[in-house]
């Protein structure tokens, strides 16, 4: 287990893609003496395969980070590179087009529209791409296959379940076909066992070009991740692959409450 506040490369990743690289990266909020340090020189390499989650208690900095992994926000110093294009010398317009075509997003409360079908919610996620409304349409109905929603594509979101919902919600994330799905608390407003249903779904998208990545207070969730980050006080204490862990996720958190979710 590293547990030096930078995160190494383990051994596997080495002949793996490398598709987000940060380094010595900030987040500064506010002036000194009262300036927040949200993120506190983080770095962290993120490759083709990975399956992994990023936890901490509240105000540890996974937000923060999941900000500038999404390409949402610019860090105050420090190198981001997404397939190895620098984000920070990149204009709002460029990074807005990296980040419709890297990144596909799952969020807790899954931002559908209420009066699209599951098809054309998905198919919102292709529509400034050049494509014919029959690609669009078909590359649509395949990401609802793949999350077992193909019979359903017709349904609006009031006449789904939250857990088919999400789905719905993985499969707009799916078509555009990124480099990373990156969610954020995914299974947060769902029930244990429409959570795990989920979680299935996250494990059957595993593949060797992209990488998963959850940010989530849940540690029963990060315990069925490949690979933990572990976040305290915006520095990255720990970053292992579940074959190499010595401890349980629960023991790193004196925060940790019961059920298994950080505070």
């Amino acid at each position: 287990m590293n547990t030096s506040g930078v995160s190494q490369p383990n051994l596997n990743a080495a002949s793996r893609k490398n598709l987000f690289r940060l380094r010595d990266v900030y987040r500064i909020y506010g002036q000194e003496p009262v300036a927040v340090h949200a993120l506190d020189g983080v770095s962290l390499d993120i490759h083709a395969g990975d399956f992994m989650a990023i936890i901490g208690p509240s105000g540890s900095g996974k937000s923060t980070l999941l900000g500038l992994l999404g390409c949402l926000d610019l860090p105050t110093k420090g190198s981001i590179k997404v397939d190895q294009t620098e984000i920070t010398d990149l204009e709002d317009s460029e990074r807005s087009k990296l980040r419709g075509n890297s990144i596909g997003f799952v969020f807790q409360q899954f931002h559908l529209i209420p009066h699209l079908t599951a098809l054309g919610n998905v198919s919102t996620a292709l529509l400034y791409r050049e494509l014919t409304k029959p690609e669009i349409k078909e590359r649509s109905l395949a990401a609802l296959e793949m999350v077992g929603l193909g019979e359903r594509h017709d349904h609006r979101p009031i006449e789904m379940s939250g857990g088919e919902q999400q789905r719905v919600a993985i499969a707009r994330a799916l078509v555009t076909d990124p480099l990373m799905i990156l969610a954020d608390e995914p299974t947060g407003a769902l029930d244990t066992k429409t959570a795990t249903i989920v979680m299935e779904i996250f494990k059957n998208l595993q593949s060797e070009n992209r990488a998963i990545v959850l940010v989530t207070h849940d540690l029963e969730i990060a315990e069925q991740m490949d690979r933990v980050v572990s976040m305290r006080d915006g520095k990255i204490v720990a970053d292992d692959l579940r074959s190499e862990r010595t401890d349980a996720l629960e023991d790193r958190f004196w925060e940790a409450g019961k059920g298994g979710k950080l505070e």
